[in-house]
């Protein structure tokens, strides 16, 4: 394993409280189902010292090229999928870990490159396929969608609180083709806006339609407690609170102190960044980290 930094440079989340309840230890077999450009999984890896025992999943093109280059000359798979097709085959292989890892949400270098149209501040396509070879695009969306699909998506996925209004706009105005263009356009529905820009919530929207990413979360966490060996630990990193209620939600109902209970929860409450992290790794400041070990039967 190399310990050259990526291309693009990406600097994992609340890496040391990963550590802390991840807890790895030499031999133990992990499984990072967003493993994006590395940083935890190298860590990780140190102290497992295990590679042949570990998989790195990430559906993103180039995350899967810079994986391949930082574990060059490993016995690490890495495999381009995304994470619920990904845990199922494994699953379908017997496949079992001691360590699995969840990073959710959208990489700093996605956030960076203008082409990949997740970013409000640069102006791109509107595209936000974490996997480029996927049919479904923002465009599509805002250019086909009905007002009231729209409005839903923007309400359910954003809870943004002018959803129909910026939906109409949206319609009325097509067809549209770049993030900025689409940025001004929710930003006349709340002039005077705040440090936080107004298509925030737009833009979050867009991308967990255009990625499933609720939907595959919700099928994927019953596979990952599958794919837990006995005793072994889940940690998922969430960023926004339709992931982490999501999340808090599986491990209440299978955790805690109930005689049925497959899980033990880690984390009473979900973990945050510290100060210092979050000055330094703006991403940060949003996630929550929440984990659970699988009881030994």
């Amino acid at each position: 394993m190399t310990n050259q930094e990526p291309h693009n440079v990406h600097l994992p989340v609340l890496l040391e409280e990963v550590l802390q309840v991840l807890a790895p230890t030499k031999g133990d077999s992990y499984l990072d189902v967003t493993a994006g450009y590395g940083g935890h999984a190298a860590e990780v890896l140190k102290r497992t010292q295990a590679p042949e025992q570990s998989v790195l999943i990430d559906r993103d093109e180039n995350a899967i090229t810079e994986l391949t280059e930082r574990f060059a000359g490993s016995n690490v798979t890495i495999r381009r999928q995304d994470f619920l097709s990904a845990a199922e085959q494994l699953r379908s292989e017997g496949r079992q870990f001691d360590l699995i890892l969840a990073d959710l949400g959208v990489s700093s270098p996605h956030l960076n490159q203008a082409e990949r149209g997740f970013a409000i501040s640069m102006s791109g396509p509107l595209d936000m396929r974490m996997d480029q070879s996927q049919d479904l695009t923002a465009e599509h969306i805002v250019n086909t969608y009905k007002k009231e699909q729209l409005a839903e998506i923007l309400s359910k996925y954003g809870e943004e609180p002018k959803a129909n209004a910026i939906a109409k706009l949206i319609v009325q105005n097509r067809p549209h083709t770049t993030t900025s263009e689409l940025a001004e356009l929710v930003g006349r529905v709340w002039p005077g806006h705040s440090r936080v820009h107004p298509a925030t919530r737009t833009f979050q929207a867009l991308r967990i339609a255009v990625n499933d990413e609720l939907g595959l979360l919700q099928r994927s966490l019953p596979v990952w407690m599958d794919l837990l060996a006995p005793g072994g630990r889940l940690a998922i990193i969430s960023f926004h609170s339709l992931e982490d209620r999501l999340v808090k939600q599986f491990f209440t109902e299978h955790g805690g102190d109930r005689y049925d209970a497959a899980l033990t929860i880690l984390t009473k409450r979900p973990l945050s960044a510290s100060a210092t992290e979050a000055v330094s790794n703006p991403r940060a400041r949003s996630a929550k980290l929440r984990a659970a070990a699988k009881i030994k039967r």
